[in-house]
């Protein structure tokens, strides 16, 4: 049996970009929030995105989730070039490639779970009997069985993220793209949600995590650390201490 922090075998490069930048006008002023930044992610992976505030990983978690563009660069998902995709095209991206977990939960407040989970099987075209139960389905697997009729106000912080979670997950994506999963919640419901996207992982997801909490990325097997739009660090497993000077880390 696996144990946290264990590597499971990658698969094929299923994110692939090149010297990607982004630029935003800002009244006179020109931010260069990615200044050319090159990175390979395989399938089955588990990577955490680091940096502080201003570093750009807000803005590549955007560019990875296909909901942004790049002002410059490459980017092809599976093999395919983004910059040639059309509209339709990105929105299956989005809705089944790639599942959205915000630190916000964005649920519709006035739906219950499993309507808020059915979401993307209704953007998708999903008949109604099968969309409810899948959505059921997903919602049991995430320990939110009894809770299906509830709306965001009437469930915990922790239960939430459940639901979001769970609709991330509805649609079968092979990559959860998680955006500060624990930034709303307390430490023990944190660990929560952390031990559920562990065994998702090790189900075979593959985990793209962007935060700036380290004891968070400690559960990624991959870490990435950005700081002013490039990557200053890329380090097979948990970088101990990024106070440290770089050489130092390298050495270790």
């Amino acid at each position: 049996m696996e144990t946290r922090n264990s590597i499971r075998p990658v698969g094929p490069v299923v994110i692939d970009i090149e010297n990607i930048t982004k630029d935003y006008v800002m009244g006179e002023e020109v931010v260069h929030a990615l200044r050319g930044v090159t990175l390979q992610i395989h399938r089955n992976e588990y990577i955490a995105i680091m940096g502080p505030s201003g570093s750009g990983k807000s803005t590549l978690m955007n560019m990875l989730g296909c909901l942004d563009t790049p002002t410059s660069g490459r980017y092809e998902f599976n093999g395919k070039s983004v910059a040639e995709m059309d509209d339709d095209e990105l929105a299956a991206v989005r809705n089944r490639e790639i599942g959205f977990v915000f630190q916000t939960f964005n649920l519709l407040p006035r739906s219950t779970s499993l309507r808020n989970v059915e979401l993307p099987l209704i953007y998708a075209g999903i008949e109604p009997e099968r969309r409810v139960e899948r959505a059921t389905q997903v919602l049991t697997d995430v320990g939110l069985g009894d809770r299906i009729h509830h709306k965001p106000n009437e469930l915990s912080g922790g239960q939430r993220q459940r639901v979001a979670i769970a609709r991330a997950l509805v649609n079968g994506p092979s990559i959860i793209l998680a955006d500060e999963p624990t930034g709303n919640l307390d430490s023990k419901t944190g660990e929560e949600i952390m031990d559920l996207l562990e065994r998702l992982y090790e189900r075979g997801n593959t985990i793209i995590l962007v935060t700036h909490e380290r004891d968070i990325a400690a559960h990624a097997r991959r870490t990435v650390h950005l700081r002013d739009g490039l990557i200053e660090m890329d380090h097979a497993g948990f970088i101990p201490e990024l106070d440290m000077p770089i050489a130092e880390i390298t050495s270790t």
